[in-house]
Parts: C-alpha cells; sequence; structure tokens
C-alpha cells in the first residue's frame, strides 16, 4: 500500500492527492460584483456548511497566476472588498457552463456573459443570482482566514447565508426539504471528473435510548 508524506510531495502533487481522495465534493457557482460592476461568477468545490445557527458556509478560494505572479483569484477580492457573494449550487445539466467558467479570465471579462448564462436579482445582497441554478444561497461575509506557506494566498472564506431561493421544481413541500433527485446537484471528483448524484437511500438514525444504552 503506498503511502504519502506530504513534506515529500510537490504542491502539485499534494493537490492532486487531496482532490482524489475528498469525493465528491460540492460545486458553490459563486457570483460576486468588483469595484467597476463587472459580475464574476466561478466554481469551488472546497465548499461545506460549518453551523445552523446562524447559517455558515466555509469556502476555499486559492491563488491564480496573472503576468507571471501569484495573485489572489478574482471571486476572493471581491468578497473582500464588498462583504457579498451568492453561492449557487449547479444541477448536472449546467456541468458544460460550470467547466467554462473554471477558465481564468481577465478581471474586466464576465463569465455569465462567456457561458451564456443569465441572471435574477437577489434580495438582501448586490450581486445577482444565476437564474439556471434551482438553489441559491446570498451570503454576507462573516470574515476571512488567509492560509497557506510560505505565503499565505488562500483564502478561508467563512460567510452567513441571509437569503436561501429555492425553485419550486425541487421542493419538497410536505417534507419541507429539497428533492435532491429532482435537483440532481453536480459535483467534482479528481482531475477533471465530475460527478452525477444518482440514487440516494435513507437510514434511520439509531436511536440508541430505545436500546436502554446510557450515553
Amino acid at each position: 500500500m503506498p503511502t504519502f508524506d506530504p513534506a515529500q510531495l510537490r504542491g502539485r502533487d499534494i493537490y492532486l492527492l487531496m482532490i482524489g481522495t475528498i469525493v465528491p465534493r460540492p460545486i458553490a457557482f459563486v457570483t460576486s460584483l468588483n469595484d467597476a460592476g463587472v459580475l464574476n461568477v466561478a466554481p469551488f468545490s472546497y465548499f461545506n456548511g460549518i453551523s445552523s445557527r446562524p447559517p455558515l458556509v466555509s469556502l476555499s478560494i486559492g491563488h491564480r497566476k496573472l503576468d507571471g505572479e501569484l495573485v489572489k483569484k478574482d471571486t476572493l477580492r471581491n468578497i473582500e472588498a464588498s462583504g457579498e457573494f451568492v453561492i449557487n449550487i449547479p444541477s448536472e445539466d449546467l456541468a458544460a457552463q460550470v467547466n467554462q467558467a473554471s477558465a481564468e479570465y481577465p478581471p474586466d471579462v464576465s463569465e455569465v456573459s462567456e457561458t451564456g448564462l443569465s441572471t435574477l436579482p437577489s434580495e438582501v445582497v448586490a450581486p445577482p443570482r444565476i437564474a439556471q441554478c434551482r438553489v441559491a444561497m446570498e451570503c454576507k461575509l462573516e470574515q476571512v482566514v488567509m492560509l497557506g506557506r510560505p505565503k499565505a494566498l488562500n483564502g478561508l472564506v467563512i460567510g452567513e447565508v441571509v437569503r436561501w431561493h429555492i425553485d419550486d421544481s425541487v421542493w419538497d413541500a410536505a417534507a419541507s426539504a429539497v428533492d435532491i433527485e429532482t435537483l440532481r446537484p453536480l459535483s467534482r471528483l479528481g482531475g477533471s471528473s465530475f460527478g452525477k448524484t444518482r440514487e440516494p437511500f435513507s437510514l434511520p438514525r439509531p436511536d440508541w435510548a430505545a436500546k436502554g444504552i446510557k450515553s
């Protein structure tokens, strides 16, 4: 069985191990605005929930190369400057647009127009949401924790969800929950692979009290 010591690996090799072993990863399709009003949309798969009260989410944004120099990505700069962003949840049918938006566009180019997507206005924050995404979360910035060695260029964004938008087509009113089989959220796997959500199943949570076992 092969084992790996991160201290002996190149950064690229560590990255490949991370994305190949932490699977599947949900995709946050993030919309944000820069100071000039250019709408940026980019996918991030280092994304998850943190707490429910208040509803906090985490989003890890790495760096990019611009003119030969490592710099913060547009999304991180926009969030730091404005304190607002929207996390859109893409379904399987948006895989091509999500992949296209991952290209390293210049800061003055909007990925929305490049991908043929459209937007809907948000209610609380300035950045709009993606019309083709049936779930969206408007977020306010809680804090950014800069991480990384030797230079801290990876921003761990913590945001509070201030508004959810869920399309009727994926909302199960009887269960007060999102119908995952209808939403079919897109996920990321290792390398250039994406994942589909198929055949979810349910298991009742064990009831230790019913077995007479004291915790």
